[in-house]
């Protein structure tokens, strides 16, 4: 398949996504600018245990551009999860020790070690005064700051920041990811062109915000049952 044709069967792809999920649009997280998002009134079921269909195939050696001591705890935590991550091919790893003006999200392929890295932002209450520095995680609703450790890639829907994609947190400090209603979308603040402005990203409510330009390629190499790591230390 050419990269024309890969690129138009993403877009018809996502298109199809939203149609489905735009009969029921719900709040995400949001710049600092908007209200903290709504909880959904229903709670949202994980999806089922499932045992991998292939085992997790492990690079020679860290990826380029992610840290070795990082690329090997996500790994840890990748086998620590395998029950509840239905597909172990590709990991995304956001490294939170880089400042936002890096490109810290990166997406492994765990056969041969390929990485594409990408912007993301970081919490508002991970960074009470804009350094552009992750200072510190939390996991407490309201916190408006980003959560560390595992998180599983859930299902897709339309809400305030368009197609969005909720997460669900699998360890104890991250477990409230959904009641936060902390997911992955696209975001002005996010964009390139805000590090040569302002020499950093803007902050998002503790969600893993990328430039609208970016969300296309993120859910592609991202998908559904995938697993994200994020880690400072």
């Amino acid at each position: 398949m050419t990269h024309l044709a890969e690129a138009a069967s993403r877009r018809a792809f996502l298109k199809s996504i939203g149609a489905i999920a735009g009969t029921g649009v719900l709040a995400g997280c949001a710049s600092r600018t908007l209200t903290t998002a709504a909880v959904p009134a229903a709670p949202i079921a994980p999806p089922p245990v499932a045992t991998p269909v292939e085992p997790v195939v492990r690079s020679v050696a860290a990826p380029r551009g992610v840290r070795p001591e990082l690329f090997q705890r996500a790994l840890a935590a990748l086998q620590r999860h395998g029950s509840r991550v239905r597909q172990h091919d590709r990991i995304a790893i956001a490294d939170f020790s880089l400042p936002s003006s890096r490109l810290r999200f990166h997406f492994v392929d765990l056969h041969n070690g390929a990485t594409r890295s990408m912007l993301v932002s970081h919490g508002i209450g991970s960074d009470p005064a804009h350094t552009g520095m992750l200072q510190h995680f939390s996991n407490e609703v309201g916190s408006e700051a980003t959560s560390e450790g595992a998180f599983l890639a859930a299902n897709y829907y339309v809400g305030k920041h368009q197609l969005s994609q909720r997460l669900i947190g699998l360890d104890a400090t991250n477990n409230n990811a959904l009641d936060r209603a902390i997911v992955i979308h696209g975001a002005w603040y996010a964009e390139a062109d805000m590090i040569a402005r302002h020499g950093k990203l803007g902050r998002s409510q503790g969600c893993f915000a990328v430039g609208q330009g970016e969300l296309d390629r993120l859910f592609g190499l991202l998908g559904e049952g995938r697993m994200i790591y994020a880690e400072k230390a």
